[in-house]
C-alpha cells in the first residue's frame, strides 16, 4: 500500500481523543509514547501482548487479516504476517523479559519502504490496580525523511494499534 494512501486513511479513521506524547520529533528520528492503565496483572497483560492475531487491527496488515498474525516471543523471533501467496515481516524480537517487557525492531507499515529504523518497546509494570503499558517507538532515519512532518499520524496510528490491545488486555480508562 502506498504510504500517502495509509497517511491519508489514518488521518480520515482516527480521532484526536487521547493522543498520547510525541516525546521527540526532528527529520531524522522521533520518539512516540503510550500510556495505558490496565485492569489486569501483568502475566494476563503480556498473554494479550503475545497474541496480536487476537487484537491487532485488520486494516493495519498486509492481508487485511489479523488471524494471519504470529509473534514468537523470544530474542530472534518474528513478528510475522503470512498468507496464501504472500508473507511480511512486521518486526523482529530483540528482548522479551516475561512479564515485564518486550522490545522489537522493525519499521511498521509503509515505514518499511521507507529504510526507516523503528524499535517499539512494550514496559508492563504491576500497579496497584492491575499494570501500566507503556509503548514507545523510538524511529530513526536520515533528515531527507522528514520525519517530523507525518509523525504525528504515525503516532495516531500506534495509539490505535496498542489501543486495541490494551481494550484487548483489560483497560480501564484512555490513554494517559
Amino acid at each position: 500500500m502506498h504510504h500517502r494512501l495509509l497517511v491519508a486513511a489514518a488521518l480520515c479513521l482516527l480521532s484526536t481523543d487521547g493522543l498520547a506524547e510525541l516525546k521527540q520529533s526532528a527529520p531524522d528520528g522521533a520518539l512516540i509514547e503510550h500510556r495505558y492503565a490496565l485492569t489486569v496483572a501483568p502475566e494476563q497483560a503480556w498473554e494479550a501482548l503475545i497474541h496480536p492475531e487476537r487484537w491487532w487491527p485488520e486494516d493495519h496488515t498486509w492481508s487485511l487479516s489479523r488471524a494471519h498474525l504470529s509473534l514468537s516471543p523470544v530474542a530472534g523471533g518474528c513478528f510475522c504476517e503470512s498468507w496464501p501467496g504472500g508473507s511480511a515481516e512486521h518486526a523482529r524480537v530483540v528482548m522479551a523479559a516475561e512479564p515485564k517487557m518486550l522490545r522489537l525492531r522493525g519499521s511498521l507499515g509503509p515505514l518499511q519502504e521507507m529504510a526507516i529504523t523503528g524499535v517499539l518497546t512494550v514496559k508492563l509494570t504491576p500497579t496497584e490496580g492491575g499494570t501500566e503499558a507503556v509503548v514507545t517507538y523510538r524511529l530513526s532515519g536520515d533528515p531527507s525523511h522528514a520525519l517530523d512532518r507525518f509523525v504525528p499520524v504515525v503516532d495516531q496510528v500506534i495509539g490505535l494499534q496498542f489501543g486495541a490491545f490494551a481494550g484487548y488486555a483489560g483497560q480501564t480508562a484512555g490513554p494517559r
